[in-house]
């Protein structure tokens, strides 16, 4: 990387002039209208450089090669993993091939271009069947354990993703003039194992930003295996890292919808306020809630590096999106989200002979755990722990069996149920309890429980999962838009400033 562009504390140097911006896969599955607006739009000149590009799989590729998101449906990866003396797994890496290249064909109008990006990605895709077909020869073997190598399998075929759609970036950048480099962090035929930060400086120690477009591979690999610990989330990561080493001055995402105040499509695209700026806080509990803004632990690398966080709409340039900072005081008390997360499982413990005894909460989370169970929320009293969990019913069937063993006296049962949360910066003196559960009684919902802590970043209301679609109406149009509207109607000089901060 160029001299006036090296590492160190974003802000203390007036040369960190470059941002890294994050582009996720539904956006990037849009390549050529991001043409017109993050990639090039009206720039020209100095003004397409000082930006480094991390890019995500186009939409729907990660899926194939592991395997579906939302339905399970097993990808290259499920049916390599669970079928290890079975071709099923090269037939689907053949399907992966086609809608690659198709996906090519789509992007690239030139010929020459083409056959250039259909070239890359098949030597990539054939290089990793040679090597998945000589693991599979080598664990016929009973000296070695396939298991073993799983996650290297994993990290290496989701790698095929990033790299596909970088590498196209890039080309595509240079058909329209742009000095864009293509960064490849996935570790290809690499014999060293470096640490992520040093596989980053690496990379970029001979790029010149301000004469440069480097576009890089949301996957990374490392020593530190990012799936290992981030799963599908590694690009979030990726861009995190790429800010701290860079020293950038700003972190960018770019998404296919502005982060506002509730999901438009269920509340109306009228109704729903871009959120102009909140903070990490803020940010962890829209995590918590599903409404992931960027993964907590790519987000505490910015944190602690002072390092700002924008979110933006990849295809309204022009607006200026969502800034996350720490330390971002609220001008005014009031709720600034409402979300929450539907098919949620309340695991209830209950055991008279828990009063006052230890080990049971450590029992309970060692099991939850075991069975990769993520908790979002969690209540007790003297005799009984509520866990609110997302995870499959055949998963909680099986902590509840082992803690059934364990705990012979204990009432176990679960049921599924959705969570609701309105959040903001501050909630103090915003009578935010009182004030959702009045609207939630007007729109004939009953909570099933309400969780308000002492911190007032976030109320959680717990209520039966068909009401999800209701409450997050109720809980929009009564402590938003009604709290919005209240201040536009008082006529003081307070109420004028408060909508400006608003």
């Amino acid at each position: 990387m160029s001299q006036h562009n090296a590492p160190g504390q974003p802000g203390s140097n007036p040369d960190h002039a470059h941002t890294v911006e994050k582009i996720g896969g539904t956006s990037m599955s849009r390549t050529r209208e991001l043409l017109d607006t993050i990639l090039l739009g009206e720039r020209r000149g100095d003004a397409l450089y000082n930006r480094i590009f991390v890019v995500s799989a186009y939409g729907g590729i990660t899926d194939m090669l592991l395997e579906h998101k939302k339905t399970g449906e097993p990808g290259v990866f499920a049916l390599f993993a669970s079928a290890e003396d079975g071709w099923s797994w090269g037939d689907a890496l053949s399907r992966v091939a086609r809608v690659m290249i198709e996906k090519n064909g789509e992007i690239f109008s030139d010929p020459g271009s083409r056959q250039i990006a259909d070239k890359f990605i098949m030597d990539r895709l054939e290089g990793v069947r040679s090597c998945l077909i000589d693991l599979s020869r080598l664990c016929s073997f009973g000296h070695f354990q396939m298991e073993k190598h799983l996650l290297t399998v994993r990290e290496m075929l989701a790698s095929l993703g990033e790299v596909h759609s970088a590498f196209n970036t890039a080309l595509l950048l240079k058909e329209q003039g742009v000095n864009a480099r293509f960064v490849d962090l996935s570790g290809w035929r690499e014999t060293e194992d470096l640490p992520l930060d040093e596989r980053i400086a690496r990379a970029f120690a001979d790029i010149d930003l301000a004469a440069e477009l480097p576009v890089v591979t949301g996957y990374a690999q490392c020593r530190e295996m990012l799936m290992k610990s981030f799963d599908r989330g590694y690009s979030e990561v990726t861009l995190s890292r790429l800010a701290v080493v860079t020293g950038a001055r700003e972190a960018i995402i770019h998404k296919e919808f502005h982060l506002s105040s509730a999901d438009p499509r269920l509340v109306g695209r009228d109704a729903v306020r871009v959120i102009g700026e909140t903070s990490y806080d803020v940010a962890d509990q829209l995590s918590n809630m599903g409404m992931e803004a960027i993964h907590p632990r790519a987000a505490k690398s910015l944190r602690q590096m002072g390092i700002p966080l924008r979110v933006k709409n990849a295809f309204e340039p022009e607006h200026p999106g969502t800034l996350i900072r720490s330390g971002l005081a609220a001008a005014r008390p009031g709720v600034e989200i409402v979300t929450g997360v539907r098919g949620v499982f309340a695991f209830e413990f209950h055991d008279q002979d828990m009063v006052r005894v230890k080990g049971y909460d450590a029992a309970i989370l060692e099991a939850l755990g075991r069975h990769r169970l993520r908790i979002i929320s969690k209540t007790s009293n003297a005799n009984t722990i509520t866990h609110f969990l997302e995870g499959s019913m055949k998963a909680i069937r099986r902590v509840e069996a082992e803690l059934s063993r364990q705990f012979p006296s204990a009432e176990i049962s679960s049921r599924r149920v959705a969570i609701v949360s309105a959040i903001g910066r501050d909630l103090r003196g915003a009578r935010v309890l009182e004030r959702a559960l009045e609207v939630l009684a007007a729109a004939g919902i009953a909570p099933l429980g309400v969780h308000d802590l002492m911190r007032k970043v976030d109320l959680q209301v717990v209520i039966d999962d068909d009401d999800f679609d209701a409450a997050v109406i109720a809980l929009h149009k009564g402590l938003v838009e009604d709290a919005t509207d209240a201040i536009t109607q008082r006529p003081d000089r307070e109420g004028a400033e408060a909508l400006r901060a608003a």
